[in-house]
């Protein structure tokens, strides 16, 4: 802290770069260690939120505590704020809470730094903003919509499409703008987030392009594809509509482009497809 002098030091030492970042993340660590002892979490509530989630029925013991830690991290750090007159409950701030972590499982809360707030509507909204074309004509965005990610700013959720998520389908809101925000953190989202050092940019732009250019093929000939036809609007949309399929329905993905069930894999840190055998084992826990 400003202020506090620790032993005498003969002259001014000033730490270097990578000293200043390891006292930053020993003093995140401790605090974040921290939170987790001083706040509890009442064990029904935590249970009722898990069985409004059923992708986590397949997650073992450990997965389920490193989630319920980070869930606890998530909403110390983060607020979840009402707009529209919503009335949030703390089960509903849980449910929201867990299926933003779940991307993060292996990857850490780190990877959400930067921004702060969760905004909940009770329905789909019009945020009518401006932008203007490669013409300088300037145009109004008003459609409706059932979620935004804004880089550096909040996530915004329609609280009624979060209740419709995670039924099994594929569709999953709140993985979807998470995903954006894993996107953006390397600039505006193009479908190629910042990748681990075992992973090749190149490797990733040639299996994401290829697929998409396929799944934008399937939608225009009127294909059935088993994923939600949005995921053909960008790169960007294809990567997320990807990430909730990938954690609600692992197998579409593999079936439909294994080599980007694959890169998602690697860049998750996680496999699904290995959790299925306990997720179909597991008796849905009962819903309040």
């Amino acid at each position: 802290m400003r202020g506090c002098i620790i032993g005498k030091l003969p002259h001014p030492v000033k730490p270097s770069r990578g000293e200043s970042i390891n006292l930053m993340w020993s003093f995140r660590n401790w605090r974040r260690a921290r939170v987790l002892k001083r706040t509890q979490l009442n064990d029904g509530r935590w249970q009722r939120a898990l069985a409004h989630v059923p992708l986590t029925r397949g997650f073992s013991a450990d997965e389920l505590r490193r989630l319920r830690e980070l869930v606890i991290l998530f909403l110390h750090e983060k607020t979840i704020e009402t707009a529209g007159g919503v009335n949030l409950d703390e089960a509903m701030r849980l449910i929201i809470a867990i299926q933003a972590c779940v991307p993060i499982l292996n990857l850490g809360l780190d990877y959400y730094a930067g921004w702060y707030a969760v905004i909940v509507y009770p329905q789909q909204f019009r945020p009518q903003h401006e932008f203007v074309d490669e013409a300088n004509v300037v145009h109004v965005d008003d459609d409706w919509k059932m979620g935004e990610s804004w880089e550096h700013g909040p996530v915004i959720l329609s609280w009624e499409d979060v209740k419709n998520s995670g039924t099994g389908d594929g569709f999953n809101l709140v993985i979807h703008e998470f995903a954006h925000k894993l996107d953006m953190l390397n600039g505006a989202p193009n479908g190629a987030p910042p990748l681990h050092a075992n992973m090749r940019l190149e490797v990733w732009l040639h299996v994401f392009t290829h697929a998409y250019a396929d799944f934008c093929a399937r939608v225009e000939r009127g294909e059935d594809t088993g994923i939600d036809p949005y995921a053909s609007e960008s790169p960007a949309e294809f990567f997320a509509v990807l990430s909730e399929v990938f954690f609600e329905v692992p197998l579409t993905v593999q079936q439909c482009y294994p080599q980007v069930y694959q890169q998602l894999v690697l860049f998750y840190r996680q496999d699904p497809l290995s959790r299925l055998g306990a997720y179909l084992s597991t008796p849905a826990p009962r819903a309040p």
